[in-house]
């Protein structure tokens, strides 16, 4: 048999669920240890690098063909890598080995995504007449309306998804505590993108944004939004608090102009000094603190009767 990738070092066989290590019970005990660290790796990885999970997935059935559990991890990992075909492959021996009528949703998907957008559809509708749970519902819903956009459906694609997320949605309703809600809500974001609706999409992506503070939709890669690494603007070598020490050494940084500075002049006091408006009150600060004697008093025949000056 094909030897397969290597084990990750950081692999360990017994992080494996005990059920599926159960299943391995009828192998060589070498061989069971080899299929279960594919499998760890496997699923350790489906999500950041589909194709090493998929490697390790199709090494572990060359080890492992007849049991149910490993047929399962092909057939996810190959979907989350694109291969709808070996997808649906896989999933249907699953079902057919374990009994489990599950991953309705990812089938319905898989048939879509390889042009059968009506075998899709049906599929959707034997498995809605079933009664799933509330998410799998959802999960069926989208595949539903993606399908109808591949039929030209808009009209239809788009009223799938406003009924599943209440009738009239609002964006204002999302919450991080119902994720398969918030994925809804991204494909609808999707379909008003798609129908020229920017505005009302990315009213959605935000609220999706927010209620997705792992980013598991895309959102905010979808919104434009891009957080720059502070640490890249000093230059090599250079730590945050190095660079600050520079800026301190090369003295206070200007305030920003707002305009040209408008400095008003008070008219001469009546000794003729032209003093400024800051200067008086300076004067008046420095006098109310004992640090200049006041200024003498004119007598009463000094006044003029001209007011102040």
């Amino acid at each position: 048999m094909p030897p397969g990738p290597d084990i990750p070092e950081w692999v360990d066989a017994r992080e494996l669920d005990p059920s599926v290590r159960g299943a391995l019970r009828g192998l060589d005990p070498r061989n069971a240890d080899r299929v279960a660290a594919h499998l760890v790796a496997a699923g350790t990885l489906v999500d950041e690098d589909p194709e090493a999970a998929l490697a390790h997935a199709r090494a572990a059935r060359d080890r492992a063909s007849r049991v149910a559990a490993v047929r399962e991890a092909v057939g996810v990992a190959a979907y989350h890598a694109g291969d709808f075909a070996e997808a649906a492959r896989e999933i249907r021996a699953y079902r057919r080995m374990s009994g489990d009528q599950g991953y309705r949703a990812v089938l319905a998907d898989c048939e879509r995504a390889l042009g059968r957008a009506d075998v899709a559809l049906r599929l959707v509708a034997e498995a809605l007449a079933d009664d799933p749970d509330a998410d799998e519902a959802l999960e069926l819903r989208i595949v539903e309306s993606g399908a109808r956009l591949d039929l030209g459906e808009e009209a239809a694609a788009r009223l799938v998804l406003e009924n599943a997320l209440g009738g009239r949605p609002d964006p204002s309703t999302l919450d991080s505590t119902d994720p398969a809600r918030v994925r809804l809500a991204s494909a609808y974001a999707d379909l008003l993108q798609a129908q020229g609706e920017d505005e009302l999409a990315a009213a959605w992506l935000t609220a999706i944004a927010a209620a997705d503070p792992e980013d598991l939709t895309g959102a905010v890669d979808r919104l434009g939004i891009e957080f720059v690494d502070l640490e890249e603007d000093f230059e090599d070598g250079d730590s945050p608090s190095e660079a600050e020490a520079e800026v301190e050494a090369e003295g206070p940084v200007p305030e920003a102009s707002t305009g040209p500075e408008i400095v008003e002049e008070l008219p001469e006091d009546a000794h003729g000094l032209g003093k400024s408006f800051d200067d008086d009150v300076e004067a008046e600060v420095a006098e109310l603190l004992g640090e200049i004697d006041p200024p003498a008093r004119p007598s009463s025949d000094a006044a003029t009767d001209d007011g102040p000056h």
